[in-house]
């Protein structure tokens, strides 16, 4: 079973309160979030693996260590782009890819409209973002369709998540680990993490 990895370091948990004031702007929020993902995702590729290379320093030879796994952002769209800048902050030639979906009126299961991913899956470290784990629904299909095409070391990284989208999730994907900043209460009625922080696509781009 994929393991839920909490990350409380204190500037996450002291900007997590921030984006969920409901009083912060568009404009904090997204520097927020950017913030917060790059923070998070110092932890998410904690246990990359390393290759020791030899670098000439400018008095003699060292011996230093090189991240030699690929990596690659998938963002879950649309909330999950207000993610991605942070962590090329830290990893700036990761690949990045997109998935877009939707929800099928009749089976209400999520069907992807768009999908663009990196190259080299089979050899990458793949970081899914979407700051909201919520049903767990559009996170295990987009899981899926990486995996369909050669993804096979996957991490979910959230910023909040629902214990109805963690067991989802896991149940789908026992072999993702989830990466959060904060494991709230549950779901309300119509599908919002409770007390969340409302709906992160809109407050990160200014919608309604």
């Amino acid at each position: 079973m994929g393991a839920v990895h909490i990350i409380d370091h204190p500037l996450v948990q002291h900007k997590l309160t921030f984006i969920r004031n409901k009083a912060t702007g568009p404009k904090d929020f997204r520097e927020l979030v950017n913030e917060v993902s790059m923070l998070m995702a110092y932890e998410v590729t904690r246990d990359l693996p390393l290759e020791s290379v030899e670098v000439e320093t400018p008095v003699t030879w060292a011996r230093g260590q090189l991240v030699t796994w690929k990596v690659g952002v998938v963002a879950i769209l649309r909330a999950g782009l207000g993610m991605v800048e942070g962590i090329l902050k830290l990893m700036p030639t990761a690949g990045v890819g997109h998935i877009g979906l939707q929800r099928d009126q009749e089976s209400l299961r999520p069907v992807e409209y768009y999908w663009k991913l990196p190259g080299d899956l089979e050899n990458s470290e793949v970081i899914v973002v979407d700051p909201m784990l919520a049903t767990g629904g559009s996170a295990a299909a987009a899981i899926g369709l990486i995996k369909r095409n050669g993804g096979r070391k996957i991490r979910m990284m959230n910023l909040i998540a629902a214990p109805e989208g963690i067991k989802l999730l896991q149940r789908a994907h026992p072999d993702v680990d989830i990466f959060t900043a904060a494991v709230d209460l549950r779901l309300n009625e119509h599908g919002y993490i409770v007390p969340g922080l409302g709906d992160a696509g809109d407050r990160l781009f200014g919608t309604r």
